[in-house]
């Protein structure tokens, strides 16, 4: 089943939260979505303190880092972590959960990752990494897999790249989702991190070419449907981030073109409201603010005359204290009116 997953959307903190996962899931059925990044430290220190049923408060903790609504899935649970036994308590519990797989973020460049001995730091310790997927694989199950960099620092030729692949796919890691630029540790900030560091879309394809029996996704740089078409005739799949998030009805089409799903009719901007309002409706009636769920919706309309107005109409309604799911019916009414 994981060779299907072969346009999937890249974790990203404060983004792929529950909310846009739901968004995504109206423009999409069969990409493959991801979690943001969750400290393997927190969900174990909570599983400390006893079952979930015992503790009431500890169960809503959980419910914050891990809840999803089912239509989510397929679903990934990224981790943060160098801990197998914390790693190993955390995959567990994902499998308990429901989730489809989970994954370990060797890919962050952030300092706060770094001192947390998490992240792209990660790479410079293959070993360790390995001892971390086999523990999460056998505690939970599910399939594990791992998103990283093709190097950190000076440490950045193919033969490096090879050791870590190498050694932690003999681990059990069943996918490797490779971005394809190199974190400098020292002297970039996080955003730098994603622009700076030349694009080397040949390495990722270099490693599929010398390791054709692993599983390997580019990640990096992908922004049409185009692109994505071209590199998976090298490559077993593709991620895509910012340009989800940013565009994401610009993928609408995924689910035709890369998932040769005929069935399915392509998104259109009213549609994707109109799918998020019952997850809205719920989330509303346990105390959510609609604004956590709108903030991603304002993306769904552009290119068409006066989409600016009608982003700020919807963020303007959204973002009182008050607001509910009436705001996305009126939204979604307005945008049927025009045909969208």
């Amino acid at each position: 089943m994981l060779n299907a997953y072969r346009f999937s959307v890249a974790p990203m903190l404060d983004y792929t939260d529950q909310h846009f996962r739901v968004l995504m899931r109206q423009v999409s059925r069969h990409s493959l979505l991801y979690t943001e990044m969750v400290v393997a430290k927190a969900v174990h220190h909570l599983l400390r303190e006893g079952p979930p049923h015992c503790n009431a408060e500890q169960g809503r903790r959980l419910e914050r880092l891990l809840g999803f609504d089912r239509q989510e899935k397929p679903l990934v649970l990224q981790l943060g972590g160098d801990d197998p036994r914390e790693l190993a308590a955390a995959a567990r519990t994902a499998a308990a959960w429901g989730y489809d797989e989970v994954n370990l973020n060797v890919g962050c460049p952030s300092p706060k990752a770094s001192q947390g001995h998490f992240g792209a730091c990660l790479m410079a310790r293959p070993e360790r990494v390995a001892e971390c997927v086999a523990a999460m694989a056998t505690s939970s199950g599910l399939p594990v897999t791992v998103k990283h960099r093709i190097g950190i620092d000076h440490q950045d030729g193919f033969a490096e790249l090879l050791r870590f692949v190498d050694t932690v796919a003999a681990a059990g890691a069943a996918r490797f989702a490779v971005h394809a630029r190199k974190a400098w540790l020292q002297g970039l900030d996080p955003k730098e991190n994603r622009t700076v560091p030349p694009l080397r879309w040949d390495v990722v394809r270099q490693l599929k070419r010398e390791r054709p029996t692993l599983l390997v996704e580019l990640n990096g740089g992908l922004d049409t449907l185009g692109s994505c078409r071209s590199q998976l005739e090298e490559v077993d799949g593709v991620m895509v981030g910012r340009a989800v998030y940013q565009h994401p009805l610009r993928w609408a089409g995924v689910d035709r073109e890369i998932f040769a799903d005929p069935s399915r009719e392509q998104a259109k901007p009213s549609s994707v409201l109109r799918g998020v309002i019952p997850h809205a409706e719920q989330w509303c009636s346990q105390g959510g603010r609609l604004w956590a769920i709108a903030r991603h919706l304002v993306h769904v309309v552009e290119g068409v005359k006066d989409a600016r107005g009608w982003r700020a109409t919807l963020s303007r309604e959204a973002g009182t204290r008050q607001a509910g799911p009436e705001v996305l019916v009126r939204a979604a009414r307005s945008l049927e009116e025009r045909g969208l």
